[in-house]
């Protein structure tokens, strides 16, 4: 983060905060257009802390776009033997009440112009080579490079519009 810092000091600003501390949160966004939480808010389901946080720091400071980081499988879009190993890996095989399932559901329900980043196992090849799906969408693929992330969100950056008010599934293409 520091390189960031040092690199473009008039566009970055390191804060020291806890994304589980609302008032942290809210001060962190001041001055900002955007906010984007890399960070699956894995937070005990009832309490929601990191992305009701988020929500109550863009209401707060008249940011209406936020972009949230998730997990795949999170409305068990994720087909076969692949689908049913990560529900249970990452969910233990119940979906219902988990945290990554809430936050979806709380930025869809804050009226913010949201999109979920539904990531895959990510992997370190430098390559940029991804498909998307949609909320409704059979995700496609397991896997996808850090790199390709990247680009995703830095295409929201760009166009605001892009994936605006949607849950984009983030994988490498199949190759058949």
């Amino acid at each position: 983060m520091q390189s960031l810092k040092d690199r473009y000091p008039d566009r970055v600003t390191l804060v020291d905060g806890d994304i589980n501390n609302k008032q942290d949160v809210v001060d962190a966004a001041k001055g900002c257009d955007m906010i984007f939480s890399a960070v699956v808010d894995h937070d005990d389901a009832s309490n929601n802390r990191p992305t009701k946080n988020i929500i109550a720091a863009a209401e707060a400071n008249k940011i209406s776009r936020v972009i949230e980081t998730s997990l795949l499988g999170i409305y068990d879009e994720v087909p076969g033997k692949f689908g049913k190993w990560n529900r249970d890996f990452c969910f233990g095989g119940n979906l219902e009440g988990i945290s990554p399932v809430n936050a979806d559901q709380l930025l869809e329900d804050s009226g913010l112009d949201y999109t979920t980043l539904r990531l895959p196992w990510l992997n370190n090849r430098p390559e940029v080579k991804y498909s998307i799906t949609h909320r409704h969408d059979t995700y496609v693929g397991v896997s996808g490079s850090r790199q390709s992330m990247d680009d995703v969100v830095l295409k929201i950056v760009a166009d605001p519009t892009f994936g605006s008010r949607d849950s984009l599934g983030i994988a490498d293409p199949l190759s058949l």
